[in-house]
């Protein structure tokens, strides 16, 4: 069994809808089901809606943190659980991953594949290009690993723009269609869990860009268990959750994935 590292990012990355405290109250509801510390990193800022290219420079040490404290568990032994407002934090945890395990693979529950490049790129959002930056597509300039793209494995992606199609297809992620055939995909593998929330319907939990057609909770929930009796989960990261109120919905649903209690 592994011991629990519990990280909250309460610092901005790109996020444009308020989520501190919907990170402090996963945090606080995971430490106390699992009888766990909680830590919380930062402090929250205004939301704000500015080009990639401001983001990345603005919020360098927020991300730079985020992958320092899961390389930080890692190094312990422990089994990291990183919650942050937005999936841009991506860009150095998963990098961070493959330093220690370089054979993992990223299992990416998301409504969206994140896979754009500054040329791609309509909104110029950086979180929509943060798991293209950690594969290498683009530099985003911290010096780090990139996650070999075909060690992604994407379920739950139905928000996908034709730019970021082109890439997917021609570096190799490996998308799975139907949520019942993810666990023999990952069967035996050793995989670290990207979950953003809006991989869940719109109508179960509030999302930044929703997107109609996700998983129920129970579904989710029941994914994850079959993930974690297929394969050998490493860690998580848990992102895009605004709703303080269902805290306890959402440490439920990502259950399955830690080390038994």
């Amino acid at each position: 069994m592994s011991e629990l590292s519990i990280v909250g990012m309460l610092c901005r990355t790109a996020e444009r809808i308020p989520a501190a405290e919907g990170t402090e109250a996963l945090v606080a509801e995971l430490a106390e089901q699992r009888d766990a510390p909680g830590r919380l990193i930062g402090s929250a800022s205004p939301v704000r809606s500015v080009a990639w290219d401001v983001d990345i420079a603005d919020s360098r040490g927020c991300l730079l943190e985020a992958g320092g404290q899961v390389d930080d568990a890692l190094v312990a032994g422990r089994f990291p659980v990183l919650i942050a407002a937005d999936c841009t934090v991506s860009l150095t945890t998963l990098p961070a991953v493959v330093r220690h395990v370089p054979d993992a693979t990223i299992l990416w529950l998301d409504a969206h594949a994140d896979f754009h490049s500054p040329a791609t790129t309509v909104s110029g959002y950086l979180g929509g290009m943060c798991l293209a930056g950690a594969c290498g597509v683009w530099d985003p300039g911290f010096g780090l690993p990139e996650v070999p793209p075909a060690d992604v494995v994407m379920c739950g992606v139905r928000d996908i723009e034709a730019g970021e199609n082109v890439l997917l297809e021609t570096k190799g992620v490996v998308q799975v269609a139907r949520p019942g055939l993810l666990a023999d995909a990952l069967d035996g593998r050793r995989v670290f869990v990207h979950l953003d929330l809006d991989v869940l319907d719109p109508s179960i939990l509030p999302a930044a860009f929703p997107a109609p057609g996700g998983l129920s909770d129970g579904g989710l929930r029941t994914l994850l268990g079959e993930v974690a009796a297929a394969c050998d989960v490493i860690g998580c990261e848990v992102t895009g959750f605004s709703a303080p109120e269902l805290a306890e919905l959402v440490a439920a649903i990502v259950d399955p994935v830690l080390p038994p209690g």
